[in-house]
């Protein structure tokens, strides 16, 4: 006697299918771990090559290498920028290949760093979590930035911070005190107990700010300005910025706002970015994609860091808003040719 078998579809299915996708995600998970393991591979390699070729240092004459800056407004310069300037080595999600000493060195005078909370509750350097990237404290890398002045008393220097834990604005003063980085910040004139603005023109030159001894200048993305300490300023009131995170080359020929918001609301306030006299910061790197995660493209750096490369993306920004911008930030600074660019932008040969 024939009985057939009655199995309760539903179960069946369900388990089929929990199988089916647990297997998915298995490959995804294992093809993605692989693609970071090979890049990783890579970056080695690369790493190793490019420590036999360390950074010429370069010559400090004059204000930031050059006399003929000394008579000009720190405004009216354009400065080559490290982007996440704290992140260095060989992973996949590190942005430059040389610590803060190097690049300052290297004649890299804007740094671009990224602070968060650590999981003791201090001021870290932290690249989207203290999990996936953590650089050591923010006193740490301001004593580094501070050392360096001390040894170069004719260099200008400019930091970024950029937030994204709530910390009160006495964590960060309590850094650059105890790092003895907050002897050589420049603050605006305070007025009525409130920090000045200064419009472009009104910018001291680096030679002013050479001789008072203020060759630190800090700006916030979020935070600033507060009492507490005067001299970080506020970065959308003086800057703006160019997309960043893209992973597609044809951006690197375009310069549109993206921040602040603010100014994106409407026609007329985006042209007050040049009636008011914003500068601006263009955000020259690129981001690769590797299986669903996208890293920095550290493979096509060198070709991203031309000067026909930088050259050309400042060319469209002049372009469209009447002038260069004061910050080129780029990924992995020593590839290509960020200084000869620095020094074109400038009027150098």
């Amino acid at each position: 006697m024939h009985i057939p078998l009655r199995l309760p579809k539903t179960v069946g299915f369900g388990k089929s299918s929990v199988r089916i996708h647990t297997a998915i995600n298995f490959l995804i998970l294992t093809s993605c771990c692989s693609l970071l393991l090979i890049n990783a591979f890579i970056a080695i390699i690369t790493q190793i090559n490019q420590s036999l070729h360390r950074p010429r240092t370069q010559p400090q004459n004059g204000c930031n290498g050059h006399p003929e800056l000394c008579n000009r407004r720190y405004s009216d310069i354009t400065q080559i920028g490290a982007h996440e300037s704290a992140f260095v080595g060989i992973m996949p999600f590190d942005n430059q290949n040389f610590d803060v000493t190097v690049q300052l060195d290297a004649g890299i005078r804007f740094l671009q760093i990224q602070t968060r909370r650590n999981h003791f509750g201090q001021l870290a350097l932290c690249h989207t979590h203290c999990l996936m990237e953590n650089a050591g404290l923010l006193s740490d890398y301001l004593l580094s930035v501070r050392e360096w002045l001390d040894h170069h008393p004719q260099e200008v220097v400019t930091l970024l911070l950029t937030t994204h834990d709530q910390f009160n604005m006495t964590a960060f003063d309590h850094a650059y005190t105890v790092s003895g980085a907050k002897h050589y910040a420049f603050t605006p004139p305070i007025v009525n107990h409130t920090v000045s603005f200064l419009p472009l023109s009104a910018w001291p030159t680096l030679g002013t700010l050479i001789s008072q001894n203020t060759r630190l200048i800090t700006f916030m993305d979020y935070g600033a300005p507060d009492p507490v300490a005067a001299y970080i300023l506020p970065e959308f009131t003086y800057f703006w910025e160019t997309p960043f995170d893209s992973t597609d080359p044809a951006s690197l020929r375009q310069c549109n706002m993206d921040r602040p918001r603010n100014l994106l609301r409407t026609e007329k306030n985006t042209q007050t970015a040049k009636t008011r006299g914003f500068n601006y910061i263009v955000n020259h790197f690129l981001d690769t994609e590797v299986g669903v995660v996208s890293i920095p493209d550290r493979r096509d750096a060198k070709r991203t860091n031309s000067w026909k490369g930088i050259g050309e993306h400042v060319r469209v920004c002049e372009g469209k808003w009447g002038r260069q911008p004061g910050v080129v930030l780029v990924d992995y600074f020593e590839q290509g040719e960020v200084i000869k660019a620095q020094n074109l932008l400038n009027g150098f040969e």
